[in-house]
């Protein structure tokens, strides 16, 4: 029983000492383990920061590039478009082939093409082939004979004198000033000579000045549409005008200051003059300048402008003056339409309105042909145009447009045109963007003091292509 006692007493002994020796072992393994654990994550952190090292540099370089890219689209947002070059081809130059302009010039072109052919048909007789009438609405060639005269047959014409082209070069520099020039022509000017500019042969036509002039911040200096005209009033016609009796017309030389809503102009003077029973030829003894101004405001709803006109008449020694008012517009009635409108009147209007369809003045002359008196005539017009969008390529368009003139048949005599007007319709087709193709039906009558009257019935097709 002792020695089993002893047996089992040593037993917890042994087991002490077992558990005695092996615990340093174990203690020293995991020494060993924990050392060997903190160095891989020592190793792991190392990269953890050299790859958050490369991701800041690739992240810099990254901002750097988009820096760059954003630099070159906003310098190629405000550099003029340039066509692509096509593959294989190469520009003719690599330097640009205006030496003279000021650094950092940009220059426009443009333009368009345009075919007109139309079918006429005159009350009174055929309008004279070569005149500007058979080429557009003109109410002063309408023809007027009085009764027992036939009109005959309608007559048919084509021809692409209108189409014209167009340079423009704009500057600023660097202390803020604008410059800008501008020409533009078309071939509304005859033949260049007797043989070329007939419809024989070739049909060629001399190019016609229309437009040239310099601006320089608010001042501009040349020829342009007088500040009298508004013409962004003038409806979307087939016609060259289509309102041609109602509208104001003139381009010519002037200088123009513009300061926000308001203009002013001095301009090229020129007097027409009305016998007894006939035109006289114009009067260049002018002196001082035609003085415009004109007030405007606009917004999203359109534009509504009133100009006023002062002038001064003189035929040898015979002097007077004149004065006249214009108020025109455009007033968007929704998306799809939009009603354009002009009203003039005034005395001495004559040569502004209805491309001289009355005269400035009036002149009285003696039994010998002596002047007595010379007065500006006064003058009434204005016009009407509905718009309507019926989809993105097709439009159209009803225009109507009068004239008057208050003469004295006891100077002017009864052959003086008294009041003429128009009605014009038409259908624009855009099968494609900036080509139209247009038809258009017009009506329009001339009346004399002497109530004689002529009329013009008149069937136009277009195509047009604008650039």
């Amino acid at each position: 029983m002792n020695t089993r006692f002893r047996s089992m007493a040593r037993r917890p002994l042994a087991t002490a000492l077992f558990v005695a020796l092996l615990a340093p072992g174990m203690a020293f393994a995991q020494s060993a383990r924990e050392q060997a654990l903190e160095a891989r994550v020592a190793e792991l952190e190392k990269q953890v920061q050299l790859l958050l090292s490369a991701q800041q540099q690739q992240q810099g370089q990254i901002e750097q590039t988009q820096s760059q890219v954003t630099a070159v689209q906003s310098a190629q947002a405000s550099a003029p478009a340039v066509a692509a070059v096509p593959a294989g081809k190469q520009p003719i130059q690599s330097t640009t082939i205006t030496t003279a302009a000021n650094p950092g010039s940009v220059f426009s072109y443009g333009g368009f093409i345009k075919l007109d052919a139309m079918v006429t048909d005159t009350s009174d007789g055929p309008i004279a082939d070569g005149n500007s009438g058979r080429l557009f609405y003109v109410p002063s060639t309408i023809p007027v004979a009085g009764e027992g005269v036939s009109g005959g047959d309608p007559y048919t014409d084509f021809h692409a004198q209108f189409s014209r082209f167009w340079f423009g070069v704009d500057n600023v520099t660097d202390n803020g000033d604008k410059f800008k020039a501008y020409i533009e022509a078309d071939f509304f000017g005859g033949g260049s000579n007797a043989l070329a500019g007939n419809e024989t042969s070739t049909n060629t036509y001399a190019v016609t000045l229309r437009q040239a002039y310099v601006s320089w911040n608010n001042w501009l200096a040349g020829q342009t549409w007088s500040n009298f005209q508004d013409v962004a009033a003038l409806p979307d016609a087939v016609d060259f005008v289509g309102v041609t009796d109602g509208t104001t017309f003139v381009r010519q030389a002037q200088v123009r200051y513009t300061n926000g809503a308001w203009s002013v102009s001095a301009e090229n003077p020129e007097t027409t003059l009305q016998g007894f029973n006939a035109r006289l030829p114009n009067s260049g003894d002018d002196v001082m300048p035609d003085i415009t101004g004109r007030w405007l405001t606009k917004g999203d709803w359109g534009h509504f402008t009133v100009a006023g006109l002062l002038r001064q008449f003189k035929y040898g020694d015979e002097t007077d003056t004149g004065a006249a008012v214009s108020v025109s517009g455009k007033f968007n009635m929704g998306d799809s339409d939009d009603l354009r409108y002009m009203v003039n009147a005034g005395s001495g209007i004559g040569r502004y309105m209805a491309f001289g369809l009355g005269a400035d003045t009036v002149v009285e002359l003696d039994a010998n042909g002596n002047i007595i008196d010379i007065n500006a005539l006064d003058g009434y017009g204005g016009f009407v145009s509905w718009r309507h969008v019926w989809s993105p390529k097709l439009r159209t368009n009803l225009m109507y447009s009068a004239a008057e003139f208050d003469n004295d048949p006891a100077i002017t005599g009864y052959a003086a045109t008294e009041r003429a007007q128009s009605v014009h319709a038409n259908v624009i087709y855009s099968p494609f963007p900036k080509l139209d193709i247009g038809a258009e039906v017009g009506y329009g009558k001339r009346e004399l003091e002497d109530d004689r009257e002529g009329d013009l019935k008149r069937f136009q097709t277009s195509v047009k292509y604008s650039f």
